[in-house]
């Protein structure tokens, strides 16, 4: 059964991404065998999900650990493992070790490459010292390290074959994310808006580190690569200086709008889509305009679909123009072909931070859909869909929850704001079924109170100017996640499964049926696709921020996640911290954690009997 949907599933997808010129044919090869695991979002289109159907709704209760693998590393696990062939690759947090166990042999270590950083470089991480995975292409293993140095690795014997250094910690800029591999070209965005960093996305060569080009978040219009007549927002050309007349002064050289959340390619379209992160500082007040009122700060807070050869944007759309609440745009867009209103689109959907789920046409940057996909969200309405309206596709503002207030620069404690700052949804990647046509999204359910401070820039020093506290949603019995499956043409929720703490592990689809994610207390679980009814669950050794991830060898399927509790929801944990309001409001938001789990870094691997 598995090897006729695998043959399918070949077939659709040789007519899906027919004669890809600007795919890398390693990376289709690979990512079309539903063997392998080797892009860390499954495949180009981020759909997180395997055609791979040994465990299935039926059987997946009968799961058993079939092996672990301790890293060696403790803090923040994110990302996940790759299989290609009878390799795994993994990566760990801060120092970013990359170890390569070889399947075939009892998971015994093929090589370790344990890259030299200074140690300097964590205190400007901002939310741990995470990394979200290495990427396979061509033979190679590319490794972004804390530091930003984009490595490029011997998959066979580990040995380095260049470095390219992306930015520089000195300044706030560091390296979490996984980098994007197209057909020559290795693509890395860089970190640091809570430092004032200006973002940017690079494309390197992808067999010398050379770098081909690099395209700002903020700024002029040639250092960004936007053309002003033919980049495109809402319809419309974005025009001339889009972004410096969107900023008060040379307020954009340190505006933030970092690139640290993964990516996902269209190589029929030859466009890559990302998102851009918060403009700095978090104060908005300080971000207002000459006269004293809120201006956009573009291009912030936006996704952009890129030309993959030049990095000319073809179009942008700005989530959350004017942020006032630290709702990064960076979230991982999702390909996917369905039916919005009676017509199937070419889509992107995005499950922002602000608390909304968007549906865009990925060719042209319509916005499609725009809807809540958490109830308890209040800092705004619901998003101006009238395209005759002046304000259309904007939000559409609840005064009561606005941190910015009369303007006037006073430290005014805003109360009750749904979301938090780290979003209905942060970095933990959803998950769409070709099975069911629906996506399954981790969740967010927190609050918080938020107060704006006047702040000083110093390159390197943190650029944040807020004080937060954080709490479960408003509803009762109290929460503070939930994991639920969503209609995408539609916008609405199918159903929601809550969770005592956020859901900030990355999801999995399977063709079995099943949708696999793991919980901040540490249980991995797997829930019926159709319904949310829970299926199998196991504690695994600390709480899991990682991404569930399959694979099959020698004829068997087998389910894998990292553990070791951390990133932003877990850094009372994984750095020691103990005031209510370090972490940038986490610490005392998810002061409960540690009545559950401790620190870890283990691989854990199920398989049936």
């Amino acid at each position: 059964m598995r090897k006729k949907i695998a043959l399918a599933s070949g077939l659709l997808s040789a007519v899906a991404f027919s004669a890809p010129a600007w795919a890398n044919e390693s990376v289709i090869k690979c990512s079309e065998n539903p063997d392998d695991w080797c892009i860390q979002s499954g495949d180009y289109a981020g759909k997180r999900y395997s055609k791979l159907d040994q465990i299935n709704t039926e059987n997946v209760g009968q799961l058993k650990v079939a092996w672990t693998f301790s890293t060696g590393v403790l803090r923040g696990h994110e990302g996940g493992p790759l299989v290609v062939g009878d390799t795994m690759y993994l990566t760990t947090p801060f120092p970013n070790d990359v170890i390569a166990l070889n399947l075939a042999d009892e998971q015994k270590i093929i090589w370790k490459y344990a890259p030299k950083q200074d140690p300097s470089v964590i205190p400007v991480m901002c939310c741990d010292t995470v990394n979200r995975g290495v990427q396979y292409a061509d033979g190679k293993v590319f490794l972004y390290q804390a530091d930003t140095a984009l490595v490029a690795l011997d998959a066979k014997s580990g040995k380095e074959l260049w470095k390219a250094v992306n930015g520089d910690p000195k300044h706030g800029e560091t390296g979490t994310s996984s980098p994007l591999v197209t057909k020559d070209k290795v693509i890395v965005g860089i970190s640091g808006a809570e430092f004032g960093v200006r973002g940017s996305l690079t494309a390197y060569d992808i067999n010398s580190g050379k770098r081909i080009w690099r395209a700002y978040s903020t700024g002029p219009d040639s250092e960004m690569l936007v053309d002003p007549e033919k980049t495109m927002s809402l319809g419309k050309p974005v025009g001339k200086d889009s972004s410096i007349k969107t900023w008060n002064g040379d307020q954009w050289k340190i505006g933030g709008g970092s690139v640290w959340g993964y990516m996902a390619y269209d190589p029929q379209l030859k466009l890559i889509y990302y998102g851009t992160a918060n403009p700095s500082t978090w104060n908005p007040v300080q971000r207002a305009g000459p006269d004293g009122k809120p201006i956009d700060q573009k291009w912030s807070m936006t996704m952009f679909a890129r030309d993959v050869d030049n990095g000319v944007a073809k179009w942008a759309y700005q989530f959350t123009p004017f942020d006032e609440w630290d709702y990064d745009g960076v979230n991982e867009p999702i390909l996917a072909d369905f039916d919005v209103g009676g017509t199937k689109r070419k889509t992107a959907t995005q499950f922002n931070r602000n608390g909304f789920a968007y549906t865009l046409d990925r060719e042209t940057g319509e916005l499609l859909v725009a809807d809540k996909f958490d109830p308890a969200v209040n800092w705004a309405s619901g998003i101006d869909m009238d395209k005759s309206s002046p304000n259309y596709g904007r939000p559409i503002r609840v005064a009561k929850y606005s941190t910015f207030k009369d303007g006037k620069g006073q430290d005014v404690n805003t109360k009750g704001i749904c979301p938090a700052a780290l979003g209905t949804k942060d970095q933990q990647p959803a998950s769409y079924s070709e099975l069911t046509g629906l996506f399954y999204v981790p969740t967010n359910h927190v609050c918080m109170d938020y107060e704006p401070f006047k702040v000083s820039y110093t390159a390197g020093q943190p650029y944040v100017g807020a004080t937060l506290s954080m709490f479960p949603g408003p509803d009762e019995p109290r929460r503070m996640g939930n994991f639920i499956a969503w209609d995408g043409g539609k916008g609405k929720i199918v159903w929601s499964v809550p969770e005592q703490f956020s859901v900030w592990s990355g999801a999995l689809t399977t063709a079995g049926g099943v949708a696999f994610y793991g919980t901040l207390e540490g249980y991995f679980k797997a829930v019926d696709q159709k319904n949310g009814k829970e299926l199998f669950k196991f504690k695994t050794p600390s709480g899991i921020i990682g991404n569930a991830m399959t694979y099959s060898h020698g004829g068997k399927q087998y389910v894998a996640v990292y553990s070791g509790v951390g990133g932003w929801a877990g850094i009372g944990l994984a750095a020691g911290l103990t005031n209510p309001t370090d972490g940038l409001g986490a610490v005392g938001g998810y002061a409960g954690l540690a009545e559950y789990t401790n620190l870890g870094g283990s691989l854990t691997v199920f398989a049936l009997p």
